[in-house]
């Protein structure tokens, strides 16, 4: 299956060459592939800002990469460059609030700089440890693919109707994809008839990037609006809803992009099982339980503009741009560490006690 998983993966959308981060311009797709190359810190800060990179592990990715970015231009303006570093590791944590994985790359990456006594290999040790980060998500969506896969053969081992939301695939991860990833190691499998992708107001998320990707690989894809999925358990024979996340407190809440609380609480009325696929970088023990995660909200107009043009009268918008999923509507939790069923906090600490399967 690994083997099988490696030879699919068609779409890249972070690149690191001749000391560049270069990003596939998510906001262009599907009707442009637009590279974008970035060389600082700020740049970068921005690109996740304004959704160029989206995407929990990826915008992770993408901020450790900026570090060894800024670690360059702070080397060669010379002076107390450790502490000018400080200015781009504040600006980076600022630019989107409820992904994790950001500040956990940025952890890391200073954990890393800590132990570096010696500036003339600081850049060579950073730019390591940036690659390591992008590696080990890759590793970790093959491991989670072929867990999920799993779960879905042992639990309904026909072909499935499967429903996903947002993107959770190659575009939002270092690899192959969470969500994504067990739904492409599901269709390598024969276990998949088609999948339904809510197309996720309001940046279209759903119908652009994963109605894309699934397509690019011939797995059968139909979008559609995101309050028809109700209708869809009830009439299309769903089996599984599969998701990813953003963030995931230390009792199992979930934080997912917005809509993701109302189709778990529609998937247990229906019978549907509710799957979240995420590393264990996405986990936040700090955070007792979702109340405690940050939501971030975006500008009105995201909801009040199409194309640049406003829809509707001088009234204002609330935009969230995540909810929280409670513990007790998520089925399994599938992550690098291993399969957690009816996640709890007593299971998610034993779970970080775990050192990855692969």
């Amino acid at each position: 299956m690994r083997e099988q998983l490696l030879a699919a993966e068609q779409v890249r959308a972070i690149e690191w060459r001749d000391g560049a981060l270069h990003l596939l311009d998510q906001r262009a797709l599907p009707f442009e592939e637009t590279w974008l190359s970035y060389s600082t810190a700020a740049a970068v800060a921005e690109a996740i800002r304004d959704m160029v990179v989206r995407g929990a592990p990826a915008i992770g990715i993408s901020a450790a990469y900026a570090v060894v970015l800024a670690v360059r231009v702070r080397l060669a303006a010379g002076g107390d460059w450790r502490a000018a570093l400080e200015e781009d590791f504040a600006l980076l944590a600022a630019s989107r609030p409820t992904a994790v994985n950001l500040f956990w790359a940025l952890n890391r990456m200073r954990e890393r700089l800590e132990r570096v006594k010696e500036d003339d290999v600081a850049l060579a040790v950073l730019e390591a440890e940036a690659l390591g980060i992008h590696q080990s998500d890759r590793d970790a969506n093959l491991t989670m693919a072929q867990l999920g896969v799993e779960l879905i053969r042992k639990h309904q081992g026909n072909l499935q109707n499967l429903l996903t939301h947002c993107n959770a695939g190659a575009l939002a991860t270092g690899g192959f994809g969470t969500a994504l990833g067990v739904i492409r190691a599901a269709y390598l499998e024969g276990l998949v008839e088609r999948v339904y992708a809510d197309e996720t107001r309001p940046w279209l998320q759903g119908s652009r990037l994963t109605a894309w990707e699934l397509a690019a690989d011939g797995i059968p894809v139909t979008v559609n609006v995101d309050s028809a999925a109700a209708h869809l358990m009830k009439t299309r024979g769903i089996t599984w809803v599969i998701v990813g996340a953003d963030r995931i407190a230390a009792n199992g809440d979930v934080a997912n992009k917005i809509g993701t609380y109302q189709l778990a609480v529609n998937a247990m009325h229906h019978g549907v099982r509710f799957m979240v696929v995420a590393p264990s970088s996405t986990i936040d023990m700090s955070m007792e339980h979702g109340d405690d995660i940050p939501i971030e909200e975006r500008a009105a107009s995201e909801l009040l503009e199409l194309g640049g043009k406003r829809v509707v009268g001088e009234i204002t918008a609330l935009n969230p741009v995540f909810d929280v999923t409670p513990a007790d509507l998520i089925d399994f939790l599938v992550t690098e560490k291993g399969v957690i069923d009816r996640p709890d906090t007593a299971k998610m600490a034993q779970l970080m006690c775990r050192k990855r399967l692969h």
